[in-house]
């Protein structure tokens, strides 16, 4: 009896002892449990192991998420198709020139006809693409200036958003489109070398066609940017059709006059076929573009000396930087239905001695017109 207790004694201890050998030998094979990345369960590749030690823990090597696409921010379609909606682009610098960024909706006050009217839609232009037309003048008296204005507009070229939708005119005695609207900035870039210099001078009808084909953009923000040293002599239209058409459309109308606004002017040109010899070979007509500036929000800027390229590339590059510190402001017209023009103006009180620039008015209920007929290929010299 006492045999068959040892016997029995021994066999328990040996069962416990294989019980325990078991439990710690699967406690020590057992890895741990998979951490699943948020949104991937289930796929075999987007599990990520824990590291077995702490040691370890710097060979993790997890990329960042990339950066998301910033969205074009435009107003809502139900507040587009109400009567009376428009939006103006406002810059805002300060006592130094330097542009005020960072403002918000309820940093600004709107009145139209004096009266304060709220703010229905807000955007600052930090990244808002833009659809550009470019209008270089190409008349006779620019033959010695049109390498410095290729190589400016190149420049502008590459400073431009790459999103922005860009068309060139060239224009003498009549405008010629040379680069229909394209994103592909390249193509404007390739078009440049077809400048060339004859001709007179048709101001009011280059500036006329680029609004018309500007309306074509894809984007809600427009601007024109016009270079040229000489005063209009052969337009079919008018100044005032011009300012007509500039004020029923939001389109920033900047420009650079090459030349001297106060040079005294000789009449009675000579025209030798299509090259022109004396005239206003001299006298920019800054007067009109700042009239056309001032009547959109944007800006004209002087290049006095003649050959001065590097001002001339300086201040298209100001001009593509404004376009990225701006911002684009909605609002709903009173009594639409009654049209006709209202004085607009915008400050920013919490901004004390800032200068607020905005188009001057806005026409209400009037259509764009009809585009000239005129717009064709762009001829080389002696073409008639």
């Amino acid at each position: 009896m006492r045999r068959f207790e040892l016997r029995l004694s021994a066999l328990l201890c040996a069962t416990v002892g294989l019980v325990l050998m078991l439990a710690v030998g699967a406690h020590a094979g057992q890895s741990s449990p998979p951490l699943v990345m948020p949104g991937t369960q289930g796929g075999g590749s987007t599990t990520l192991e824990l590291p077995t030690s702490p040691g370890a823990q710097h060979d993790l090597n997890i990329p960042p998420p990339p950066p998301a696409q910033q969205e074009l921010v435009i107003p809502s379609r139900q507040l587009r198709e109400q009567p009376g909606y428009q939006q103006v682009t406002v810059t805002v610098t300060d006592r130094n020139g330097a542009y005020v960024t960072g403002l918000n909706k309820d940093d600004f006050k709107l009145y139209m006809d004096g009266q304060d009217r709220p703010i229905q839609f807000f955007r600052q232009d930090l990244n808002t693409p833009v659809s550009v037309g470019i209008l270089v003048d190409t008349s006779g008296s620019m033959m010695p200036k049109i390498p410095q204005a290729r190589l400016a507009i190149a420049q502008f070229l590459q400073d431009l958003n790459d999103r922005d939708d860009v068309f060139l005119f060239a224009f003498s005695s009549r405008p010629f489109l040379l680069q229909p609207f394209t994103t592909d900035h390249s193509l404007v870039m390739r078009r440049l070398s077809l400048l060339h210099a004859y001709g007179q001078t048709s101001l009011f009808d280059a500036v006329l066609e680029g609004l018309y084909t500007v309306q074509r953009g894809r984007y809600d923000k427009k601007a024109l940017l016009v270079v040229t040293d000489g005063m209009d002599n052969t337009s079919v239209h008018s100044l005032q059709e011009v300012v007509a058409q500039a004020r029923r459309q939001g389109v920033l109308i900047y420009s650079i006059g090459i030349g001297d606004p106060n040079a005294s002017s000789i009449p009675g040109a000579i025209a030798l076929g299509p090259f022109v010899i004396a005239g206003d070979s001299d006298r920019v007509d800054t007067e009109t573009l700042k009239m056309l500036s001032v009547e959109t929000g944007a800006k004209t800027f002087l290049v006095r000396q003649v050959g001065d390229g590097e001002l001339l590339r300086q201040y298209c590059e100001n001009i593509s930087r404004e376009l990225r510190e701006q911002y684009t402001v909605g609002f709903l017209a009173p009594d639409p239905t009654s049209g006709g023009y209202r004085s607009l103006r915008v400050d920013v009180p919490g901004s004390p001695g800032s200068d607020v620039r905005v188009r001057k008015g806005i026409d209400v209920g009037s259509g764009g017109g009809s585009p000239p007929s005129y717009a064709g290929g762009y001829p080389g010299p002696g073409t008639p």
